[in-house]
């Protein structure tokens, strides 16, 4: 069985790994240390269902990449995982019907797993 394909963008490499290797048996784990890697990968595999990314990035923000991807790629379901509290950021986010969850590093892999897997149902 195919497993669903999840991107994850973050410029600190530690935590793509981390999150790769936890849900290797889960899902399908695409990694992009940058916004514009995140953008290529979801040109050249539309079937990424969930896109997860960071907030604080060099570059490209983690609430402006999600602001192309959901230009370029409506159906995506987005969220945030970040170290930070950036309540304007998160308000802008919901308002904008941006991002489906917010979650806060350092994250728990059960509550990760179930906000991912409710991402798939929508």
């Amino acid at each position: 069985m195919e497993l669903p394909r999840i991107l994850y963008v973050d410029d600190e490499v530690i935590n793509l790994e981390l999150l790769q290797l936890t849900f290797m048996n889960d899902f399908h784990v695409l990694t992009a240390s940058s916004a514009e890697e995140g953008l290529k990968l979801l040109e050249s595999h539309p079937d990424i269902h969930v896109v997860i990314s960071d907030l604080k990035m060099p570059g490209m923000n983690g609430l402006d990449f999600i602001k192309v991807v959901k230009q370029g790629f409506r159906d995506k379901v987005c969220m945030l995982l970040t170290g930070y509290m950036e309540s304007e950021v998160i308000l802008e986010g919901f308002n904008k019907e941006l991002i489906f969850r917010y979650l806060m590093k350092p994250w728990d892999k059960a509550e990760l797993e179930e906000t991912i897997r409710d991402a798939l149902r929508r």
